[in-house]
Order: structure tokens, then sequence, then C-alpha cells
């Protein structure tokens, strides 16, 4: 038998890669090896020399199979070990500077209302912007032949159903879902849409958030403490809250309400937000209207309650010297990182 195991461990250890190696595997432990041709000679020796023969082929077989694995394993290693050296990240080095864009003036506004309400106990509420007439309107006690109504205002999608002309179908559908149980403390911040022209201060769609409290011994006060705390949480601490009487068909009596100015505090003539008056309109309110509260299922003579109403627009344009509401709907990241941090 002429098979020089040496010979076989020695190109075996100097095989420097894994295919180099899985070549010398072939060579050696293959069909066409020398192994093999001697193993199939096995057969034409004696009888009484066949098993020496063969353990003796097997011995070999076995310390070749042994060397290959070896140095598969080694191999794998020192590739697995080059590839870290080649990958390896310098964390010393500055990274890639991303740009980031800002939350949007109108969300950022919703969000801080929405922290301070929540704050205050309100539950947030939503609701459809294609609405009924009956939510919209009717339990708003908004009788048929009401200027609200009219085509100019709201866009009507057939008879009975509109895009919302405001929020408070929202408070409706919270009144119905209470089921006549008291207390309801809710508040609806979300789109609007009306038949408007666009210019600098108007727009077809905007966006509102309403409030409603409904329980016993509810009154005036309630509405106007809850106004202050909004107001001076938005404006500023020293901020003082102003009804005057207004009319709306959903609440009675009904108020407009202003806020004490934040940029002059009334001592600016020329001031351009208060125009010299020392206050700001910022929504309008009232107590709920009896009529609401019994659609809404509750009894006027236990319960009482109050709403108000903001245009989120206002409020961010107030807050942060925005003259053209465009420019809270632009797509120009520059605009709101002039007002606000990044996130």
């Amino acid at each position: 038998m002429d098979i020089n195991k040496e010979t076989m461990l020695t190109e075996i250890e100097n095989a420097k890669t894994l295919n180099e190696l899985n070549e010398l595997k072939i060579k050696f432990l293959g069909k066409k090896s020398e192994l093999a041709i001697a193993m199939s000679k096995t057969g034409t020796l004696p009888v009484e020399e066949r098993a020496a023969y063969g353990a003796k082929i097997n011995v070999i077989r076995k310390e070749i199979t042994s060397a290959i694995d070896a140095k598969q394993i080694k191999l794998e290693e020192e590739e697995v070990h080059s590839k870290l050296i080649k990958e390896k990240v310098d964390i010393s080095l500055p990274g890639y500077n991303y740009s980031q864009g800002s939350k949007a003036i109108l969300n950022a506004t919703i969000d801080e209302i929405t922290d301070i309400l929540i704050g205050m106990g309100y539950e947030c509420k939503e609701g459809p912007e294609v609405e009924q007439d009956l939510y919209n309107f009717e339990m708003m006690n908004v009788p048929k032949g009401h200027p609200a109504r009219d085509m100019q205002d709201t866009f009507y999608i057939t008879e009975n159903l509109l895009l919302r002309s405001q929020t408070s179908p929202v408070q409706a559908r919270s009144m119905l879902e209470a089921n006549g149980v008291a207390p309801i403390k809710m508040f609806c911040p979300g789109k609007v849409f009306r038949r408007d022209d666009d210019d600098a201060t108007h727009s077809h769609q905007f966006t509102q958030m309403e409030g409603l409290v409904i329980d016993k011994h509810i009154s005036m006060s309630d509405l106007k403490g809850t106004l202050e705390v909004i107001a001076r949480k938005m404006f500023g601490a020293k901020r003082e809250v102003r009804f005057r009487s207004s009319y709306f068909p959903f609440t009675e009596p009904s108020v407009e309400v202003d806020v004490s100015c934040f940029a002059c505090g009334g001592k600016n003539a020329s001031c351009s937000i208060c125009k010299g008056t020392g206050w700001i309109e910022i929504l309008g309110a009232g107590m709920v209207h009896p009529n609401v509260l019994k659609m809404g299922g509750f009894d006027p003579s236990v319960y009482q309650g109050f709403a108000f109403g903001m245009g989120i627009e206002r409020i961010a344009m107030l807050r942060y010297g925005i003259d053209d509401i465009r420019n809270l709907y632009s797509n120009d990241i520059r605009v709101a990182k002039q007002f606000l941090k990044e996130e």
C-alpha cells in the first residue's frame, strides 16, 4: 500500500482557504482518491490479510478526516476574524447629520391644549367628518331654515348628509352615548368644513376644538374658571378672561370670550394684536341650551352644562404672530421651525 499519510497531512495544514481545503478533501477522501483505490483492492488480498489491511486504511482515513475538520474550523475562525477587522466601525468618528422636520404648528397647538384638558380630567372624543344633519344641526338646536343651514355655509352631500361644519356633533353623540347618565366631561378636536373663500384669515377647511361638561350644579363660574386655566396655560400666567353677551342656538346664555392681551397688556394703542383694546377674542361659549340637553337624553331640571368652542388656527396665529392662515397648511418645514423646536 503506497499511501503517504504525512504528505497528505502537510498539504492539509498548508491550505490557505476553505476552497483549497475542499479540493484536498475531494483529492484525499473522494471516490477516486488513493484511499478509495487502496480500499477497493482489499478483495484481491488473501483472506487472512484483509482485516489488517482494511483496518490500516481506516486509521489513515480517520486521521485525514480529523485533520480536515480541524483545519476547516481554524480557517472559518480566521475568515470571521478577518471580516470583523475589515468591517470594524470607528465609533470615535462623527455620525451623519440627518435633517429632521418639525411638528406642524396646528398639531403642536392641538397637543398642548389636549394636555391641558386631559390634566383637568377631560376625555378626548372623536367623530366622523361626514356627518348626519341630525347631529350637526338638529341636536344642536339649529332649526330648519336657520342661516347656518344655507348652502353657502355648508357642504351638503345629500339632503341629510354633509361635511360637518363644526365639531358639535361629537358632543351630541357623546350625550346619547351617556344615555342620560352624568357626568360628561369631554372635548373633541377635529377638522370642519364650510363653504368659504380662502384668504389670509379664512379657509374652507379648518380645525376646531370644543369642550362639554354636564353634571348637577354646573354654573357659569365653572365655565369661567375652566377658560381662565386654558388661557393662562396657553398665553401666560397673568391672563384674564372676559365674557361678552352673544348668541348661539345651542347655548343659553351665550358669550364671546376674550383674553387680556399677552402682547401689550392693553398699554399700547397701536398694538397689532389687540388693536389697542387690551382684549383678544379667542372663542365662543355658554351654558348648554335646555333643548340640547333634552335631545341628548338629559333632564334640564336636574342637569346643567357648559360648552365652549375655539378655532385652533386662530389660537395658533395669535400665539405665534402668524398673519396668514395659509402658512399653517404649508408643506414648507421652515415655517414650523421658526416657532417650534425640532422633535
